[in-house]
């Protein structure tokens, strides 16, 4: 760790929200004026990066790098988690998934420019904080970090706008819309002002609270039909058009969201060991990971699907703790991608008012025999049953003739 005197350049983590916003100015006031190099990572979030070079140059940045991870988080993160079914009490993982790749591409940038350090706006009491920092040290193992939550003075989001106020930072947010929002491909995510009390009702019919879709009360009458292609538990095609997995994504956001799909509200346990309250939107996400386990059930022989299902709940610990650098990742992943080897086939699913009804699957690797499970005629011997379950029933039966003192 380097002390303040000898930071003479940095590269913050830039979202151009009211975190990172304050931050270049208090960072110029208190680390002895260095220069800042502010770090965008396109992850999907569409017009959040419109007119962001001119604020980070206006509020003291030397310049704006903006990378293009978007690919990168969908195919060596999103898929992988897709294919394990991965999610975190519900949550479908959207900031989690987003941080690994930010923050690699901040250690990268950082070597590169000769920096000294690498700072973020994550408060110490998220999950954040801990992504960024484990990214960091795995591709930048002796850098700098700061983390201004850390350190400053400021308590509260409120004082932050009091800060940007005296400092002349331009917001997009006023104190009546100060949610903490999180948006990317995947997902937007609503945290904070009425929804840290549990037993507010998140008002989703509120104009500009949903981004992604609007409420299943406001969708239409009628449903909107799907078909998703995989190859491998890969998505491939949607509609029967071929397609990058980040292009489909991006085409189920928007059928999605005009269905009232993918929004839950939940308290979840963060990393820190708090209890937090969110509402998130994940349109696409949800509809993928519902075609995909459509796939798996005729494709996927049970005792794989079980322990996949199992296994899940540890991937998504992994990601949702910052270790998606790890050798456990690459174990788990490498078990992902061999049990999705014959999860390939086509899933139509019916999208209608916040629900995803399927509506049919097909694949040609398919486990399922009509002729076996048939309540018809059958080649399946029905009275080979009964020895089976004489064997499998046998230790039942022994156990009750010891109690009845008959062995």
């Amino acid at each position: 760790m380097k002390k303040k005197s000898e930071i003479k350049k940095i590269v913050l983590a830039y979202s151009g929200g009211l975190d990172t916003s304050i931050i270049i100015p208090w960072l110029k006031e208190n680390y002895n004026n260095p220069e800042i190099i502010a770090v965008s990572g396109d992850v999907g979030q569409a017009g959040e990066l419109e007119g962001l070079e001119e604020k980070a140059l206006k509020t003291g940045a030397s310049k704006l790098i903006v990378a293009d991870l978007t690919d990168e988080m969908v195919d060596e993160v999103i898929i992988p988690s897709l294919k394990m079914g991965a999610d975190y009490e519900t949550y479908l993982l959207g900031t989690a998934f987003a941080r690994p790749v930010i923050g690699k591409k901040l250690a990268e940038i950082a070597l590169a420019e000769g920096a000294d350090a690498v700072c973020h706006g994550c408060t110490g009491k998220g999950n954040d904080q801990v992504r960024f920092e484990l990214a960091v040290k795995r591709f930048a193992p002796d850098m700098t970090i700061i983390a201004p939550w850390r350190e400053w003075d400021i308590k509260s989001r409120d004082e932050e706008i009091d800060f940007a106020e005296a400092h002349q930072v331009p917001l997009k947010i006023s104190r009546e819309t100060n949610y903490s929002k999180d948006k990317n491909l995947w997902h937007l995510s609503h945290e904070g002002l009425d929804l840290e009390d549990p037993a507010n009702e998140p008002d989703y019919d509120k104009p500009g609270f949903l981004e992604m879709g609007i409420s299943p009360m406001q969708a239409p009458d009628k449903p909107t039909y799907v078909t998703l292609g995989f190859e491998k538990g890969v998505p491939m095609s949607l509609n029967g058009q071929s397609m990058k997995a980040s292009k489909i994504i991006e085409k189920l956001n928007k059928l999605g969201g005009e269905n009232g799909i993918g929004i839950i509200d939940i308290v979840e346990n963060r990393l820190v060991g708090m209890k937090d309250r969110g509402v998130y939107e994940t349109p696409g996400g949800s509809i993928l990971y519902k075609a995909h386990e459509q796939l798996e059930m005729i494709t996927v022989d049970k005792d794989t699907l079980h322990v996949k299902q199992k296994l899940a709940v540890d991937y998504a610990d992994l990601i949702y703790n910052g270790k998606w650098y790890s050798p456990l990742q690459e174990a788990l992943t490498a078990f992902a991608n061999e049990s999705n080897k014959f999860v390939t086939g086509s899933v139509k699913l019916k999208l209608y008012k916040g629900n995803i009804i399927p509506a049919g699957t097909t694949s040609p690797y398919s486990l399922y025999s009509e002729n076996l499970v048939t309540f018809g005629e059958s080649d399946y011997d029905q009275g080979q049953a009964a020895g089976f379950i004489n064997l499998w029933g046998l230790p039942i039966k022994v156990q009750a003739l010891r109690e009845q003192g008959r062995l």
